[in-house]
């Protein structure tokens, strides 16, 4: 994705707010320092208002995009220098498969105790495509609905960087075709020799820590290990809210991979049938 913006709209922006830098926990730094962080730190743009249609309800939310300073600095760098060689015909090449994340403000959870938090890892082929294979597209939807809904509002962190949990796309669509070969959804990562679960919530962790610091939030999530991986990076005030959404025979034996995994998924959660598709019920 192009990640370049000119340094004279990058200083407008900071001029009006609206491009920020947090450290690792959660601190406020000087972004027009030219300084690499020797930490984590991320850039934040916005807020950017955006009218969205996940739940088929008018709603208007507050968008954030936020990516690692690290990155954004060699990306700089590489511009610096095709401006010098007058290569502005090369600026194609100021490409990256870094992840740009989100937060979406749903609300106005700013001042609230406990409020309503989903972090989202993203998944192209249920998030956009509407796949029934898994329930990404679904719990997406219903954490927005919910959220919305809640009296106290609350965040969505949409994780950009967790296609496949975190083994990217290419590599998912392999893990699709053992998975119709009869591994599940685990199985099929670790056969092609990579981790079941490789994501990251340490960018995630910064934005909760900036956004509620040491207040009380409730997590939409089945899986106790997104709870373990943020109580290790400061964040120990969680309730957990399971968060169950768009059961059905496509993605049954999907859910049962991730219920023997340990996510907080009951037996009679799986008796849910509301979308009952043609054909096979196969695991797919």
């Amino acid at each position: 994705m192009f990640t370049y913006l000119d340094p004279t709209v990058r200083q407008r922006l900071i001029a009006q707010g609206k491009l920020r830098r947090i450290s690792a926990e959660g601190v406020p730094m000087d972004v027009e320092s030219a300084d690499v962080p020797p930490e984590p730190a991320l850039e934040i743009l916005g807020p950017i208002p955006m009218p969205i249609a996940l739940t088929g309800e008018p709603l208007t939310v507050q968008w954030y995009a936020f990516v690692r300073r690290t990155e954004l600095a060699r990306v700089d760098g590489l511009a610096a220098e095709l401006r010098e060689k007058g290569g502005q015909h090369l600026f194609a090449s100021l490409t990256s498969s870094m992840a740009v994340n989100s937060l979406l403000v749903i609300g106005n959870p700013q001042e609230e105790d406990d409020p309503l938090v989903r972090v989202h890892s993203n998944c192209l082929t249920g998030d956009v495509f509407g796949s029934r294979r898994c329930d990404c597209g679904p719990q997406l939807a219903a954490a927005v609905r919910q959220i919305a809904a809640d009296e106290k509002g609350g965040y969505l962190v949409y994780m950009a960087g967790h296609e496949g949990r975190g083994i990217g796309l290419w590599a998912k669509a392999a893990t699709y075709l053992l998975q119709d070969a009869g591994e599940n959804t685990y199985q099929a990562n670790e056969s092609l020799g990579l981790p079941a679960d490789s994501r990251d919530f340490t960018d995630a962790a910064a934005i909760l820590k900036w956004l509620v610091g040491q207040r009380p939030f409730r997590l939409l999530t089945n899986n106790p290990k997104k709870i373990s991986d943020l109580e290790e990076k400061g964040l120990n005030r969680i309730t957990r809210v399971k968060h169950l959404a768009g059961v059905d025979d496509w993605n049954r034996r999907y859910l049962e991979a991730k219920r023997s995994w340990g996510h907080g998924i009951a037996p009679e959660d799986l008796l849910l049938d509301t979308q009952t598709p043609p054909g096979s019920a196969q695991d797919r």
